[in-house]
């Protein structure tokens, strides 16, 4: 029901900030943490993110039939949303209000999507080469439009030290 939900209810860069609030601050399914790793693994995946997060989500509480339906759940209503919205677009795209609404939902999903970033940097609290790497990979991607599979390749390795020599640290007080 929560992924019906989602999936009729969300729309667009928002989605990843919806699905946040309802698995991990509402339901309680994952942690910040295990949300945060699952939400990178499913932006490395080919797929939408959200579709992608839902098959995990939907796998890890009620196994594969819980893919499907988490999956199918999120899928559909944001399918028949789209074919309803295009074709009320072809009849308004003519106007320029239609423009200025489309800009304004797109801002509406930035400030989700920010949202989430800025509730999940604060578990970063103190931890400066996390920050840094995810600066950079903000500013290789978002600002120097650089293409997003290789910067995530570069960024693989000096993540996988950051959290292996925070572990260590952890292991050893």
């Amino acid at each position: 029901m929560s992924f019906l939900k989602l999936g009729a209810s969300s729309f667009g860069g928002g989605m990843a900030a919806w699905t946040y609030r309802e698995i991990v601050e509402r339901r309680g399914w994952m942690t910040d943490e295990n949300f945060l790793q699952t939400q990178t693994i499913a932006q490395i995946l080919p797929g939408a993110n959200p579709v992608n997060l839902a098959v995990y989500i939907g796998l890890k509480l009620r196994g594969l039939p819980g893919a499907i339906i988490a999956t199918f759940a999120m899928v559909a209503p944001a399918f028949a949303v789209i074919i309803l919205l295009s074709t009320v677009y072809r009849q308004l795209s003519a106007y320029p209000e239609t423009h200025s609404v489309l800009r304004g939902l797109a801002c509406v999903g930035i400030a989700s999507t920010l949202t989430m970033g800025m509730k999940t940097a604060r578990r970063l609290h103190g931890q400066t080469l996390p920050i840094l790497i995810a600066l950079a990979v903000f500013i290789m991607v978002g600002v120097l439009r650089w293409p997003l599979v290789p910067v995530v390749f570069a960024s693989i390795p000096p993540s996988v030290l950051v959290s292996y020599l925070s572990s260590r640290d952890k292991k050893h007080g």
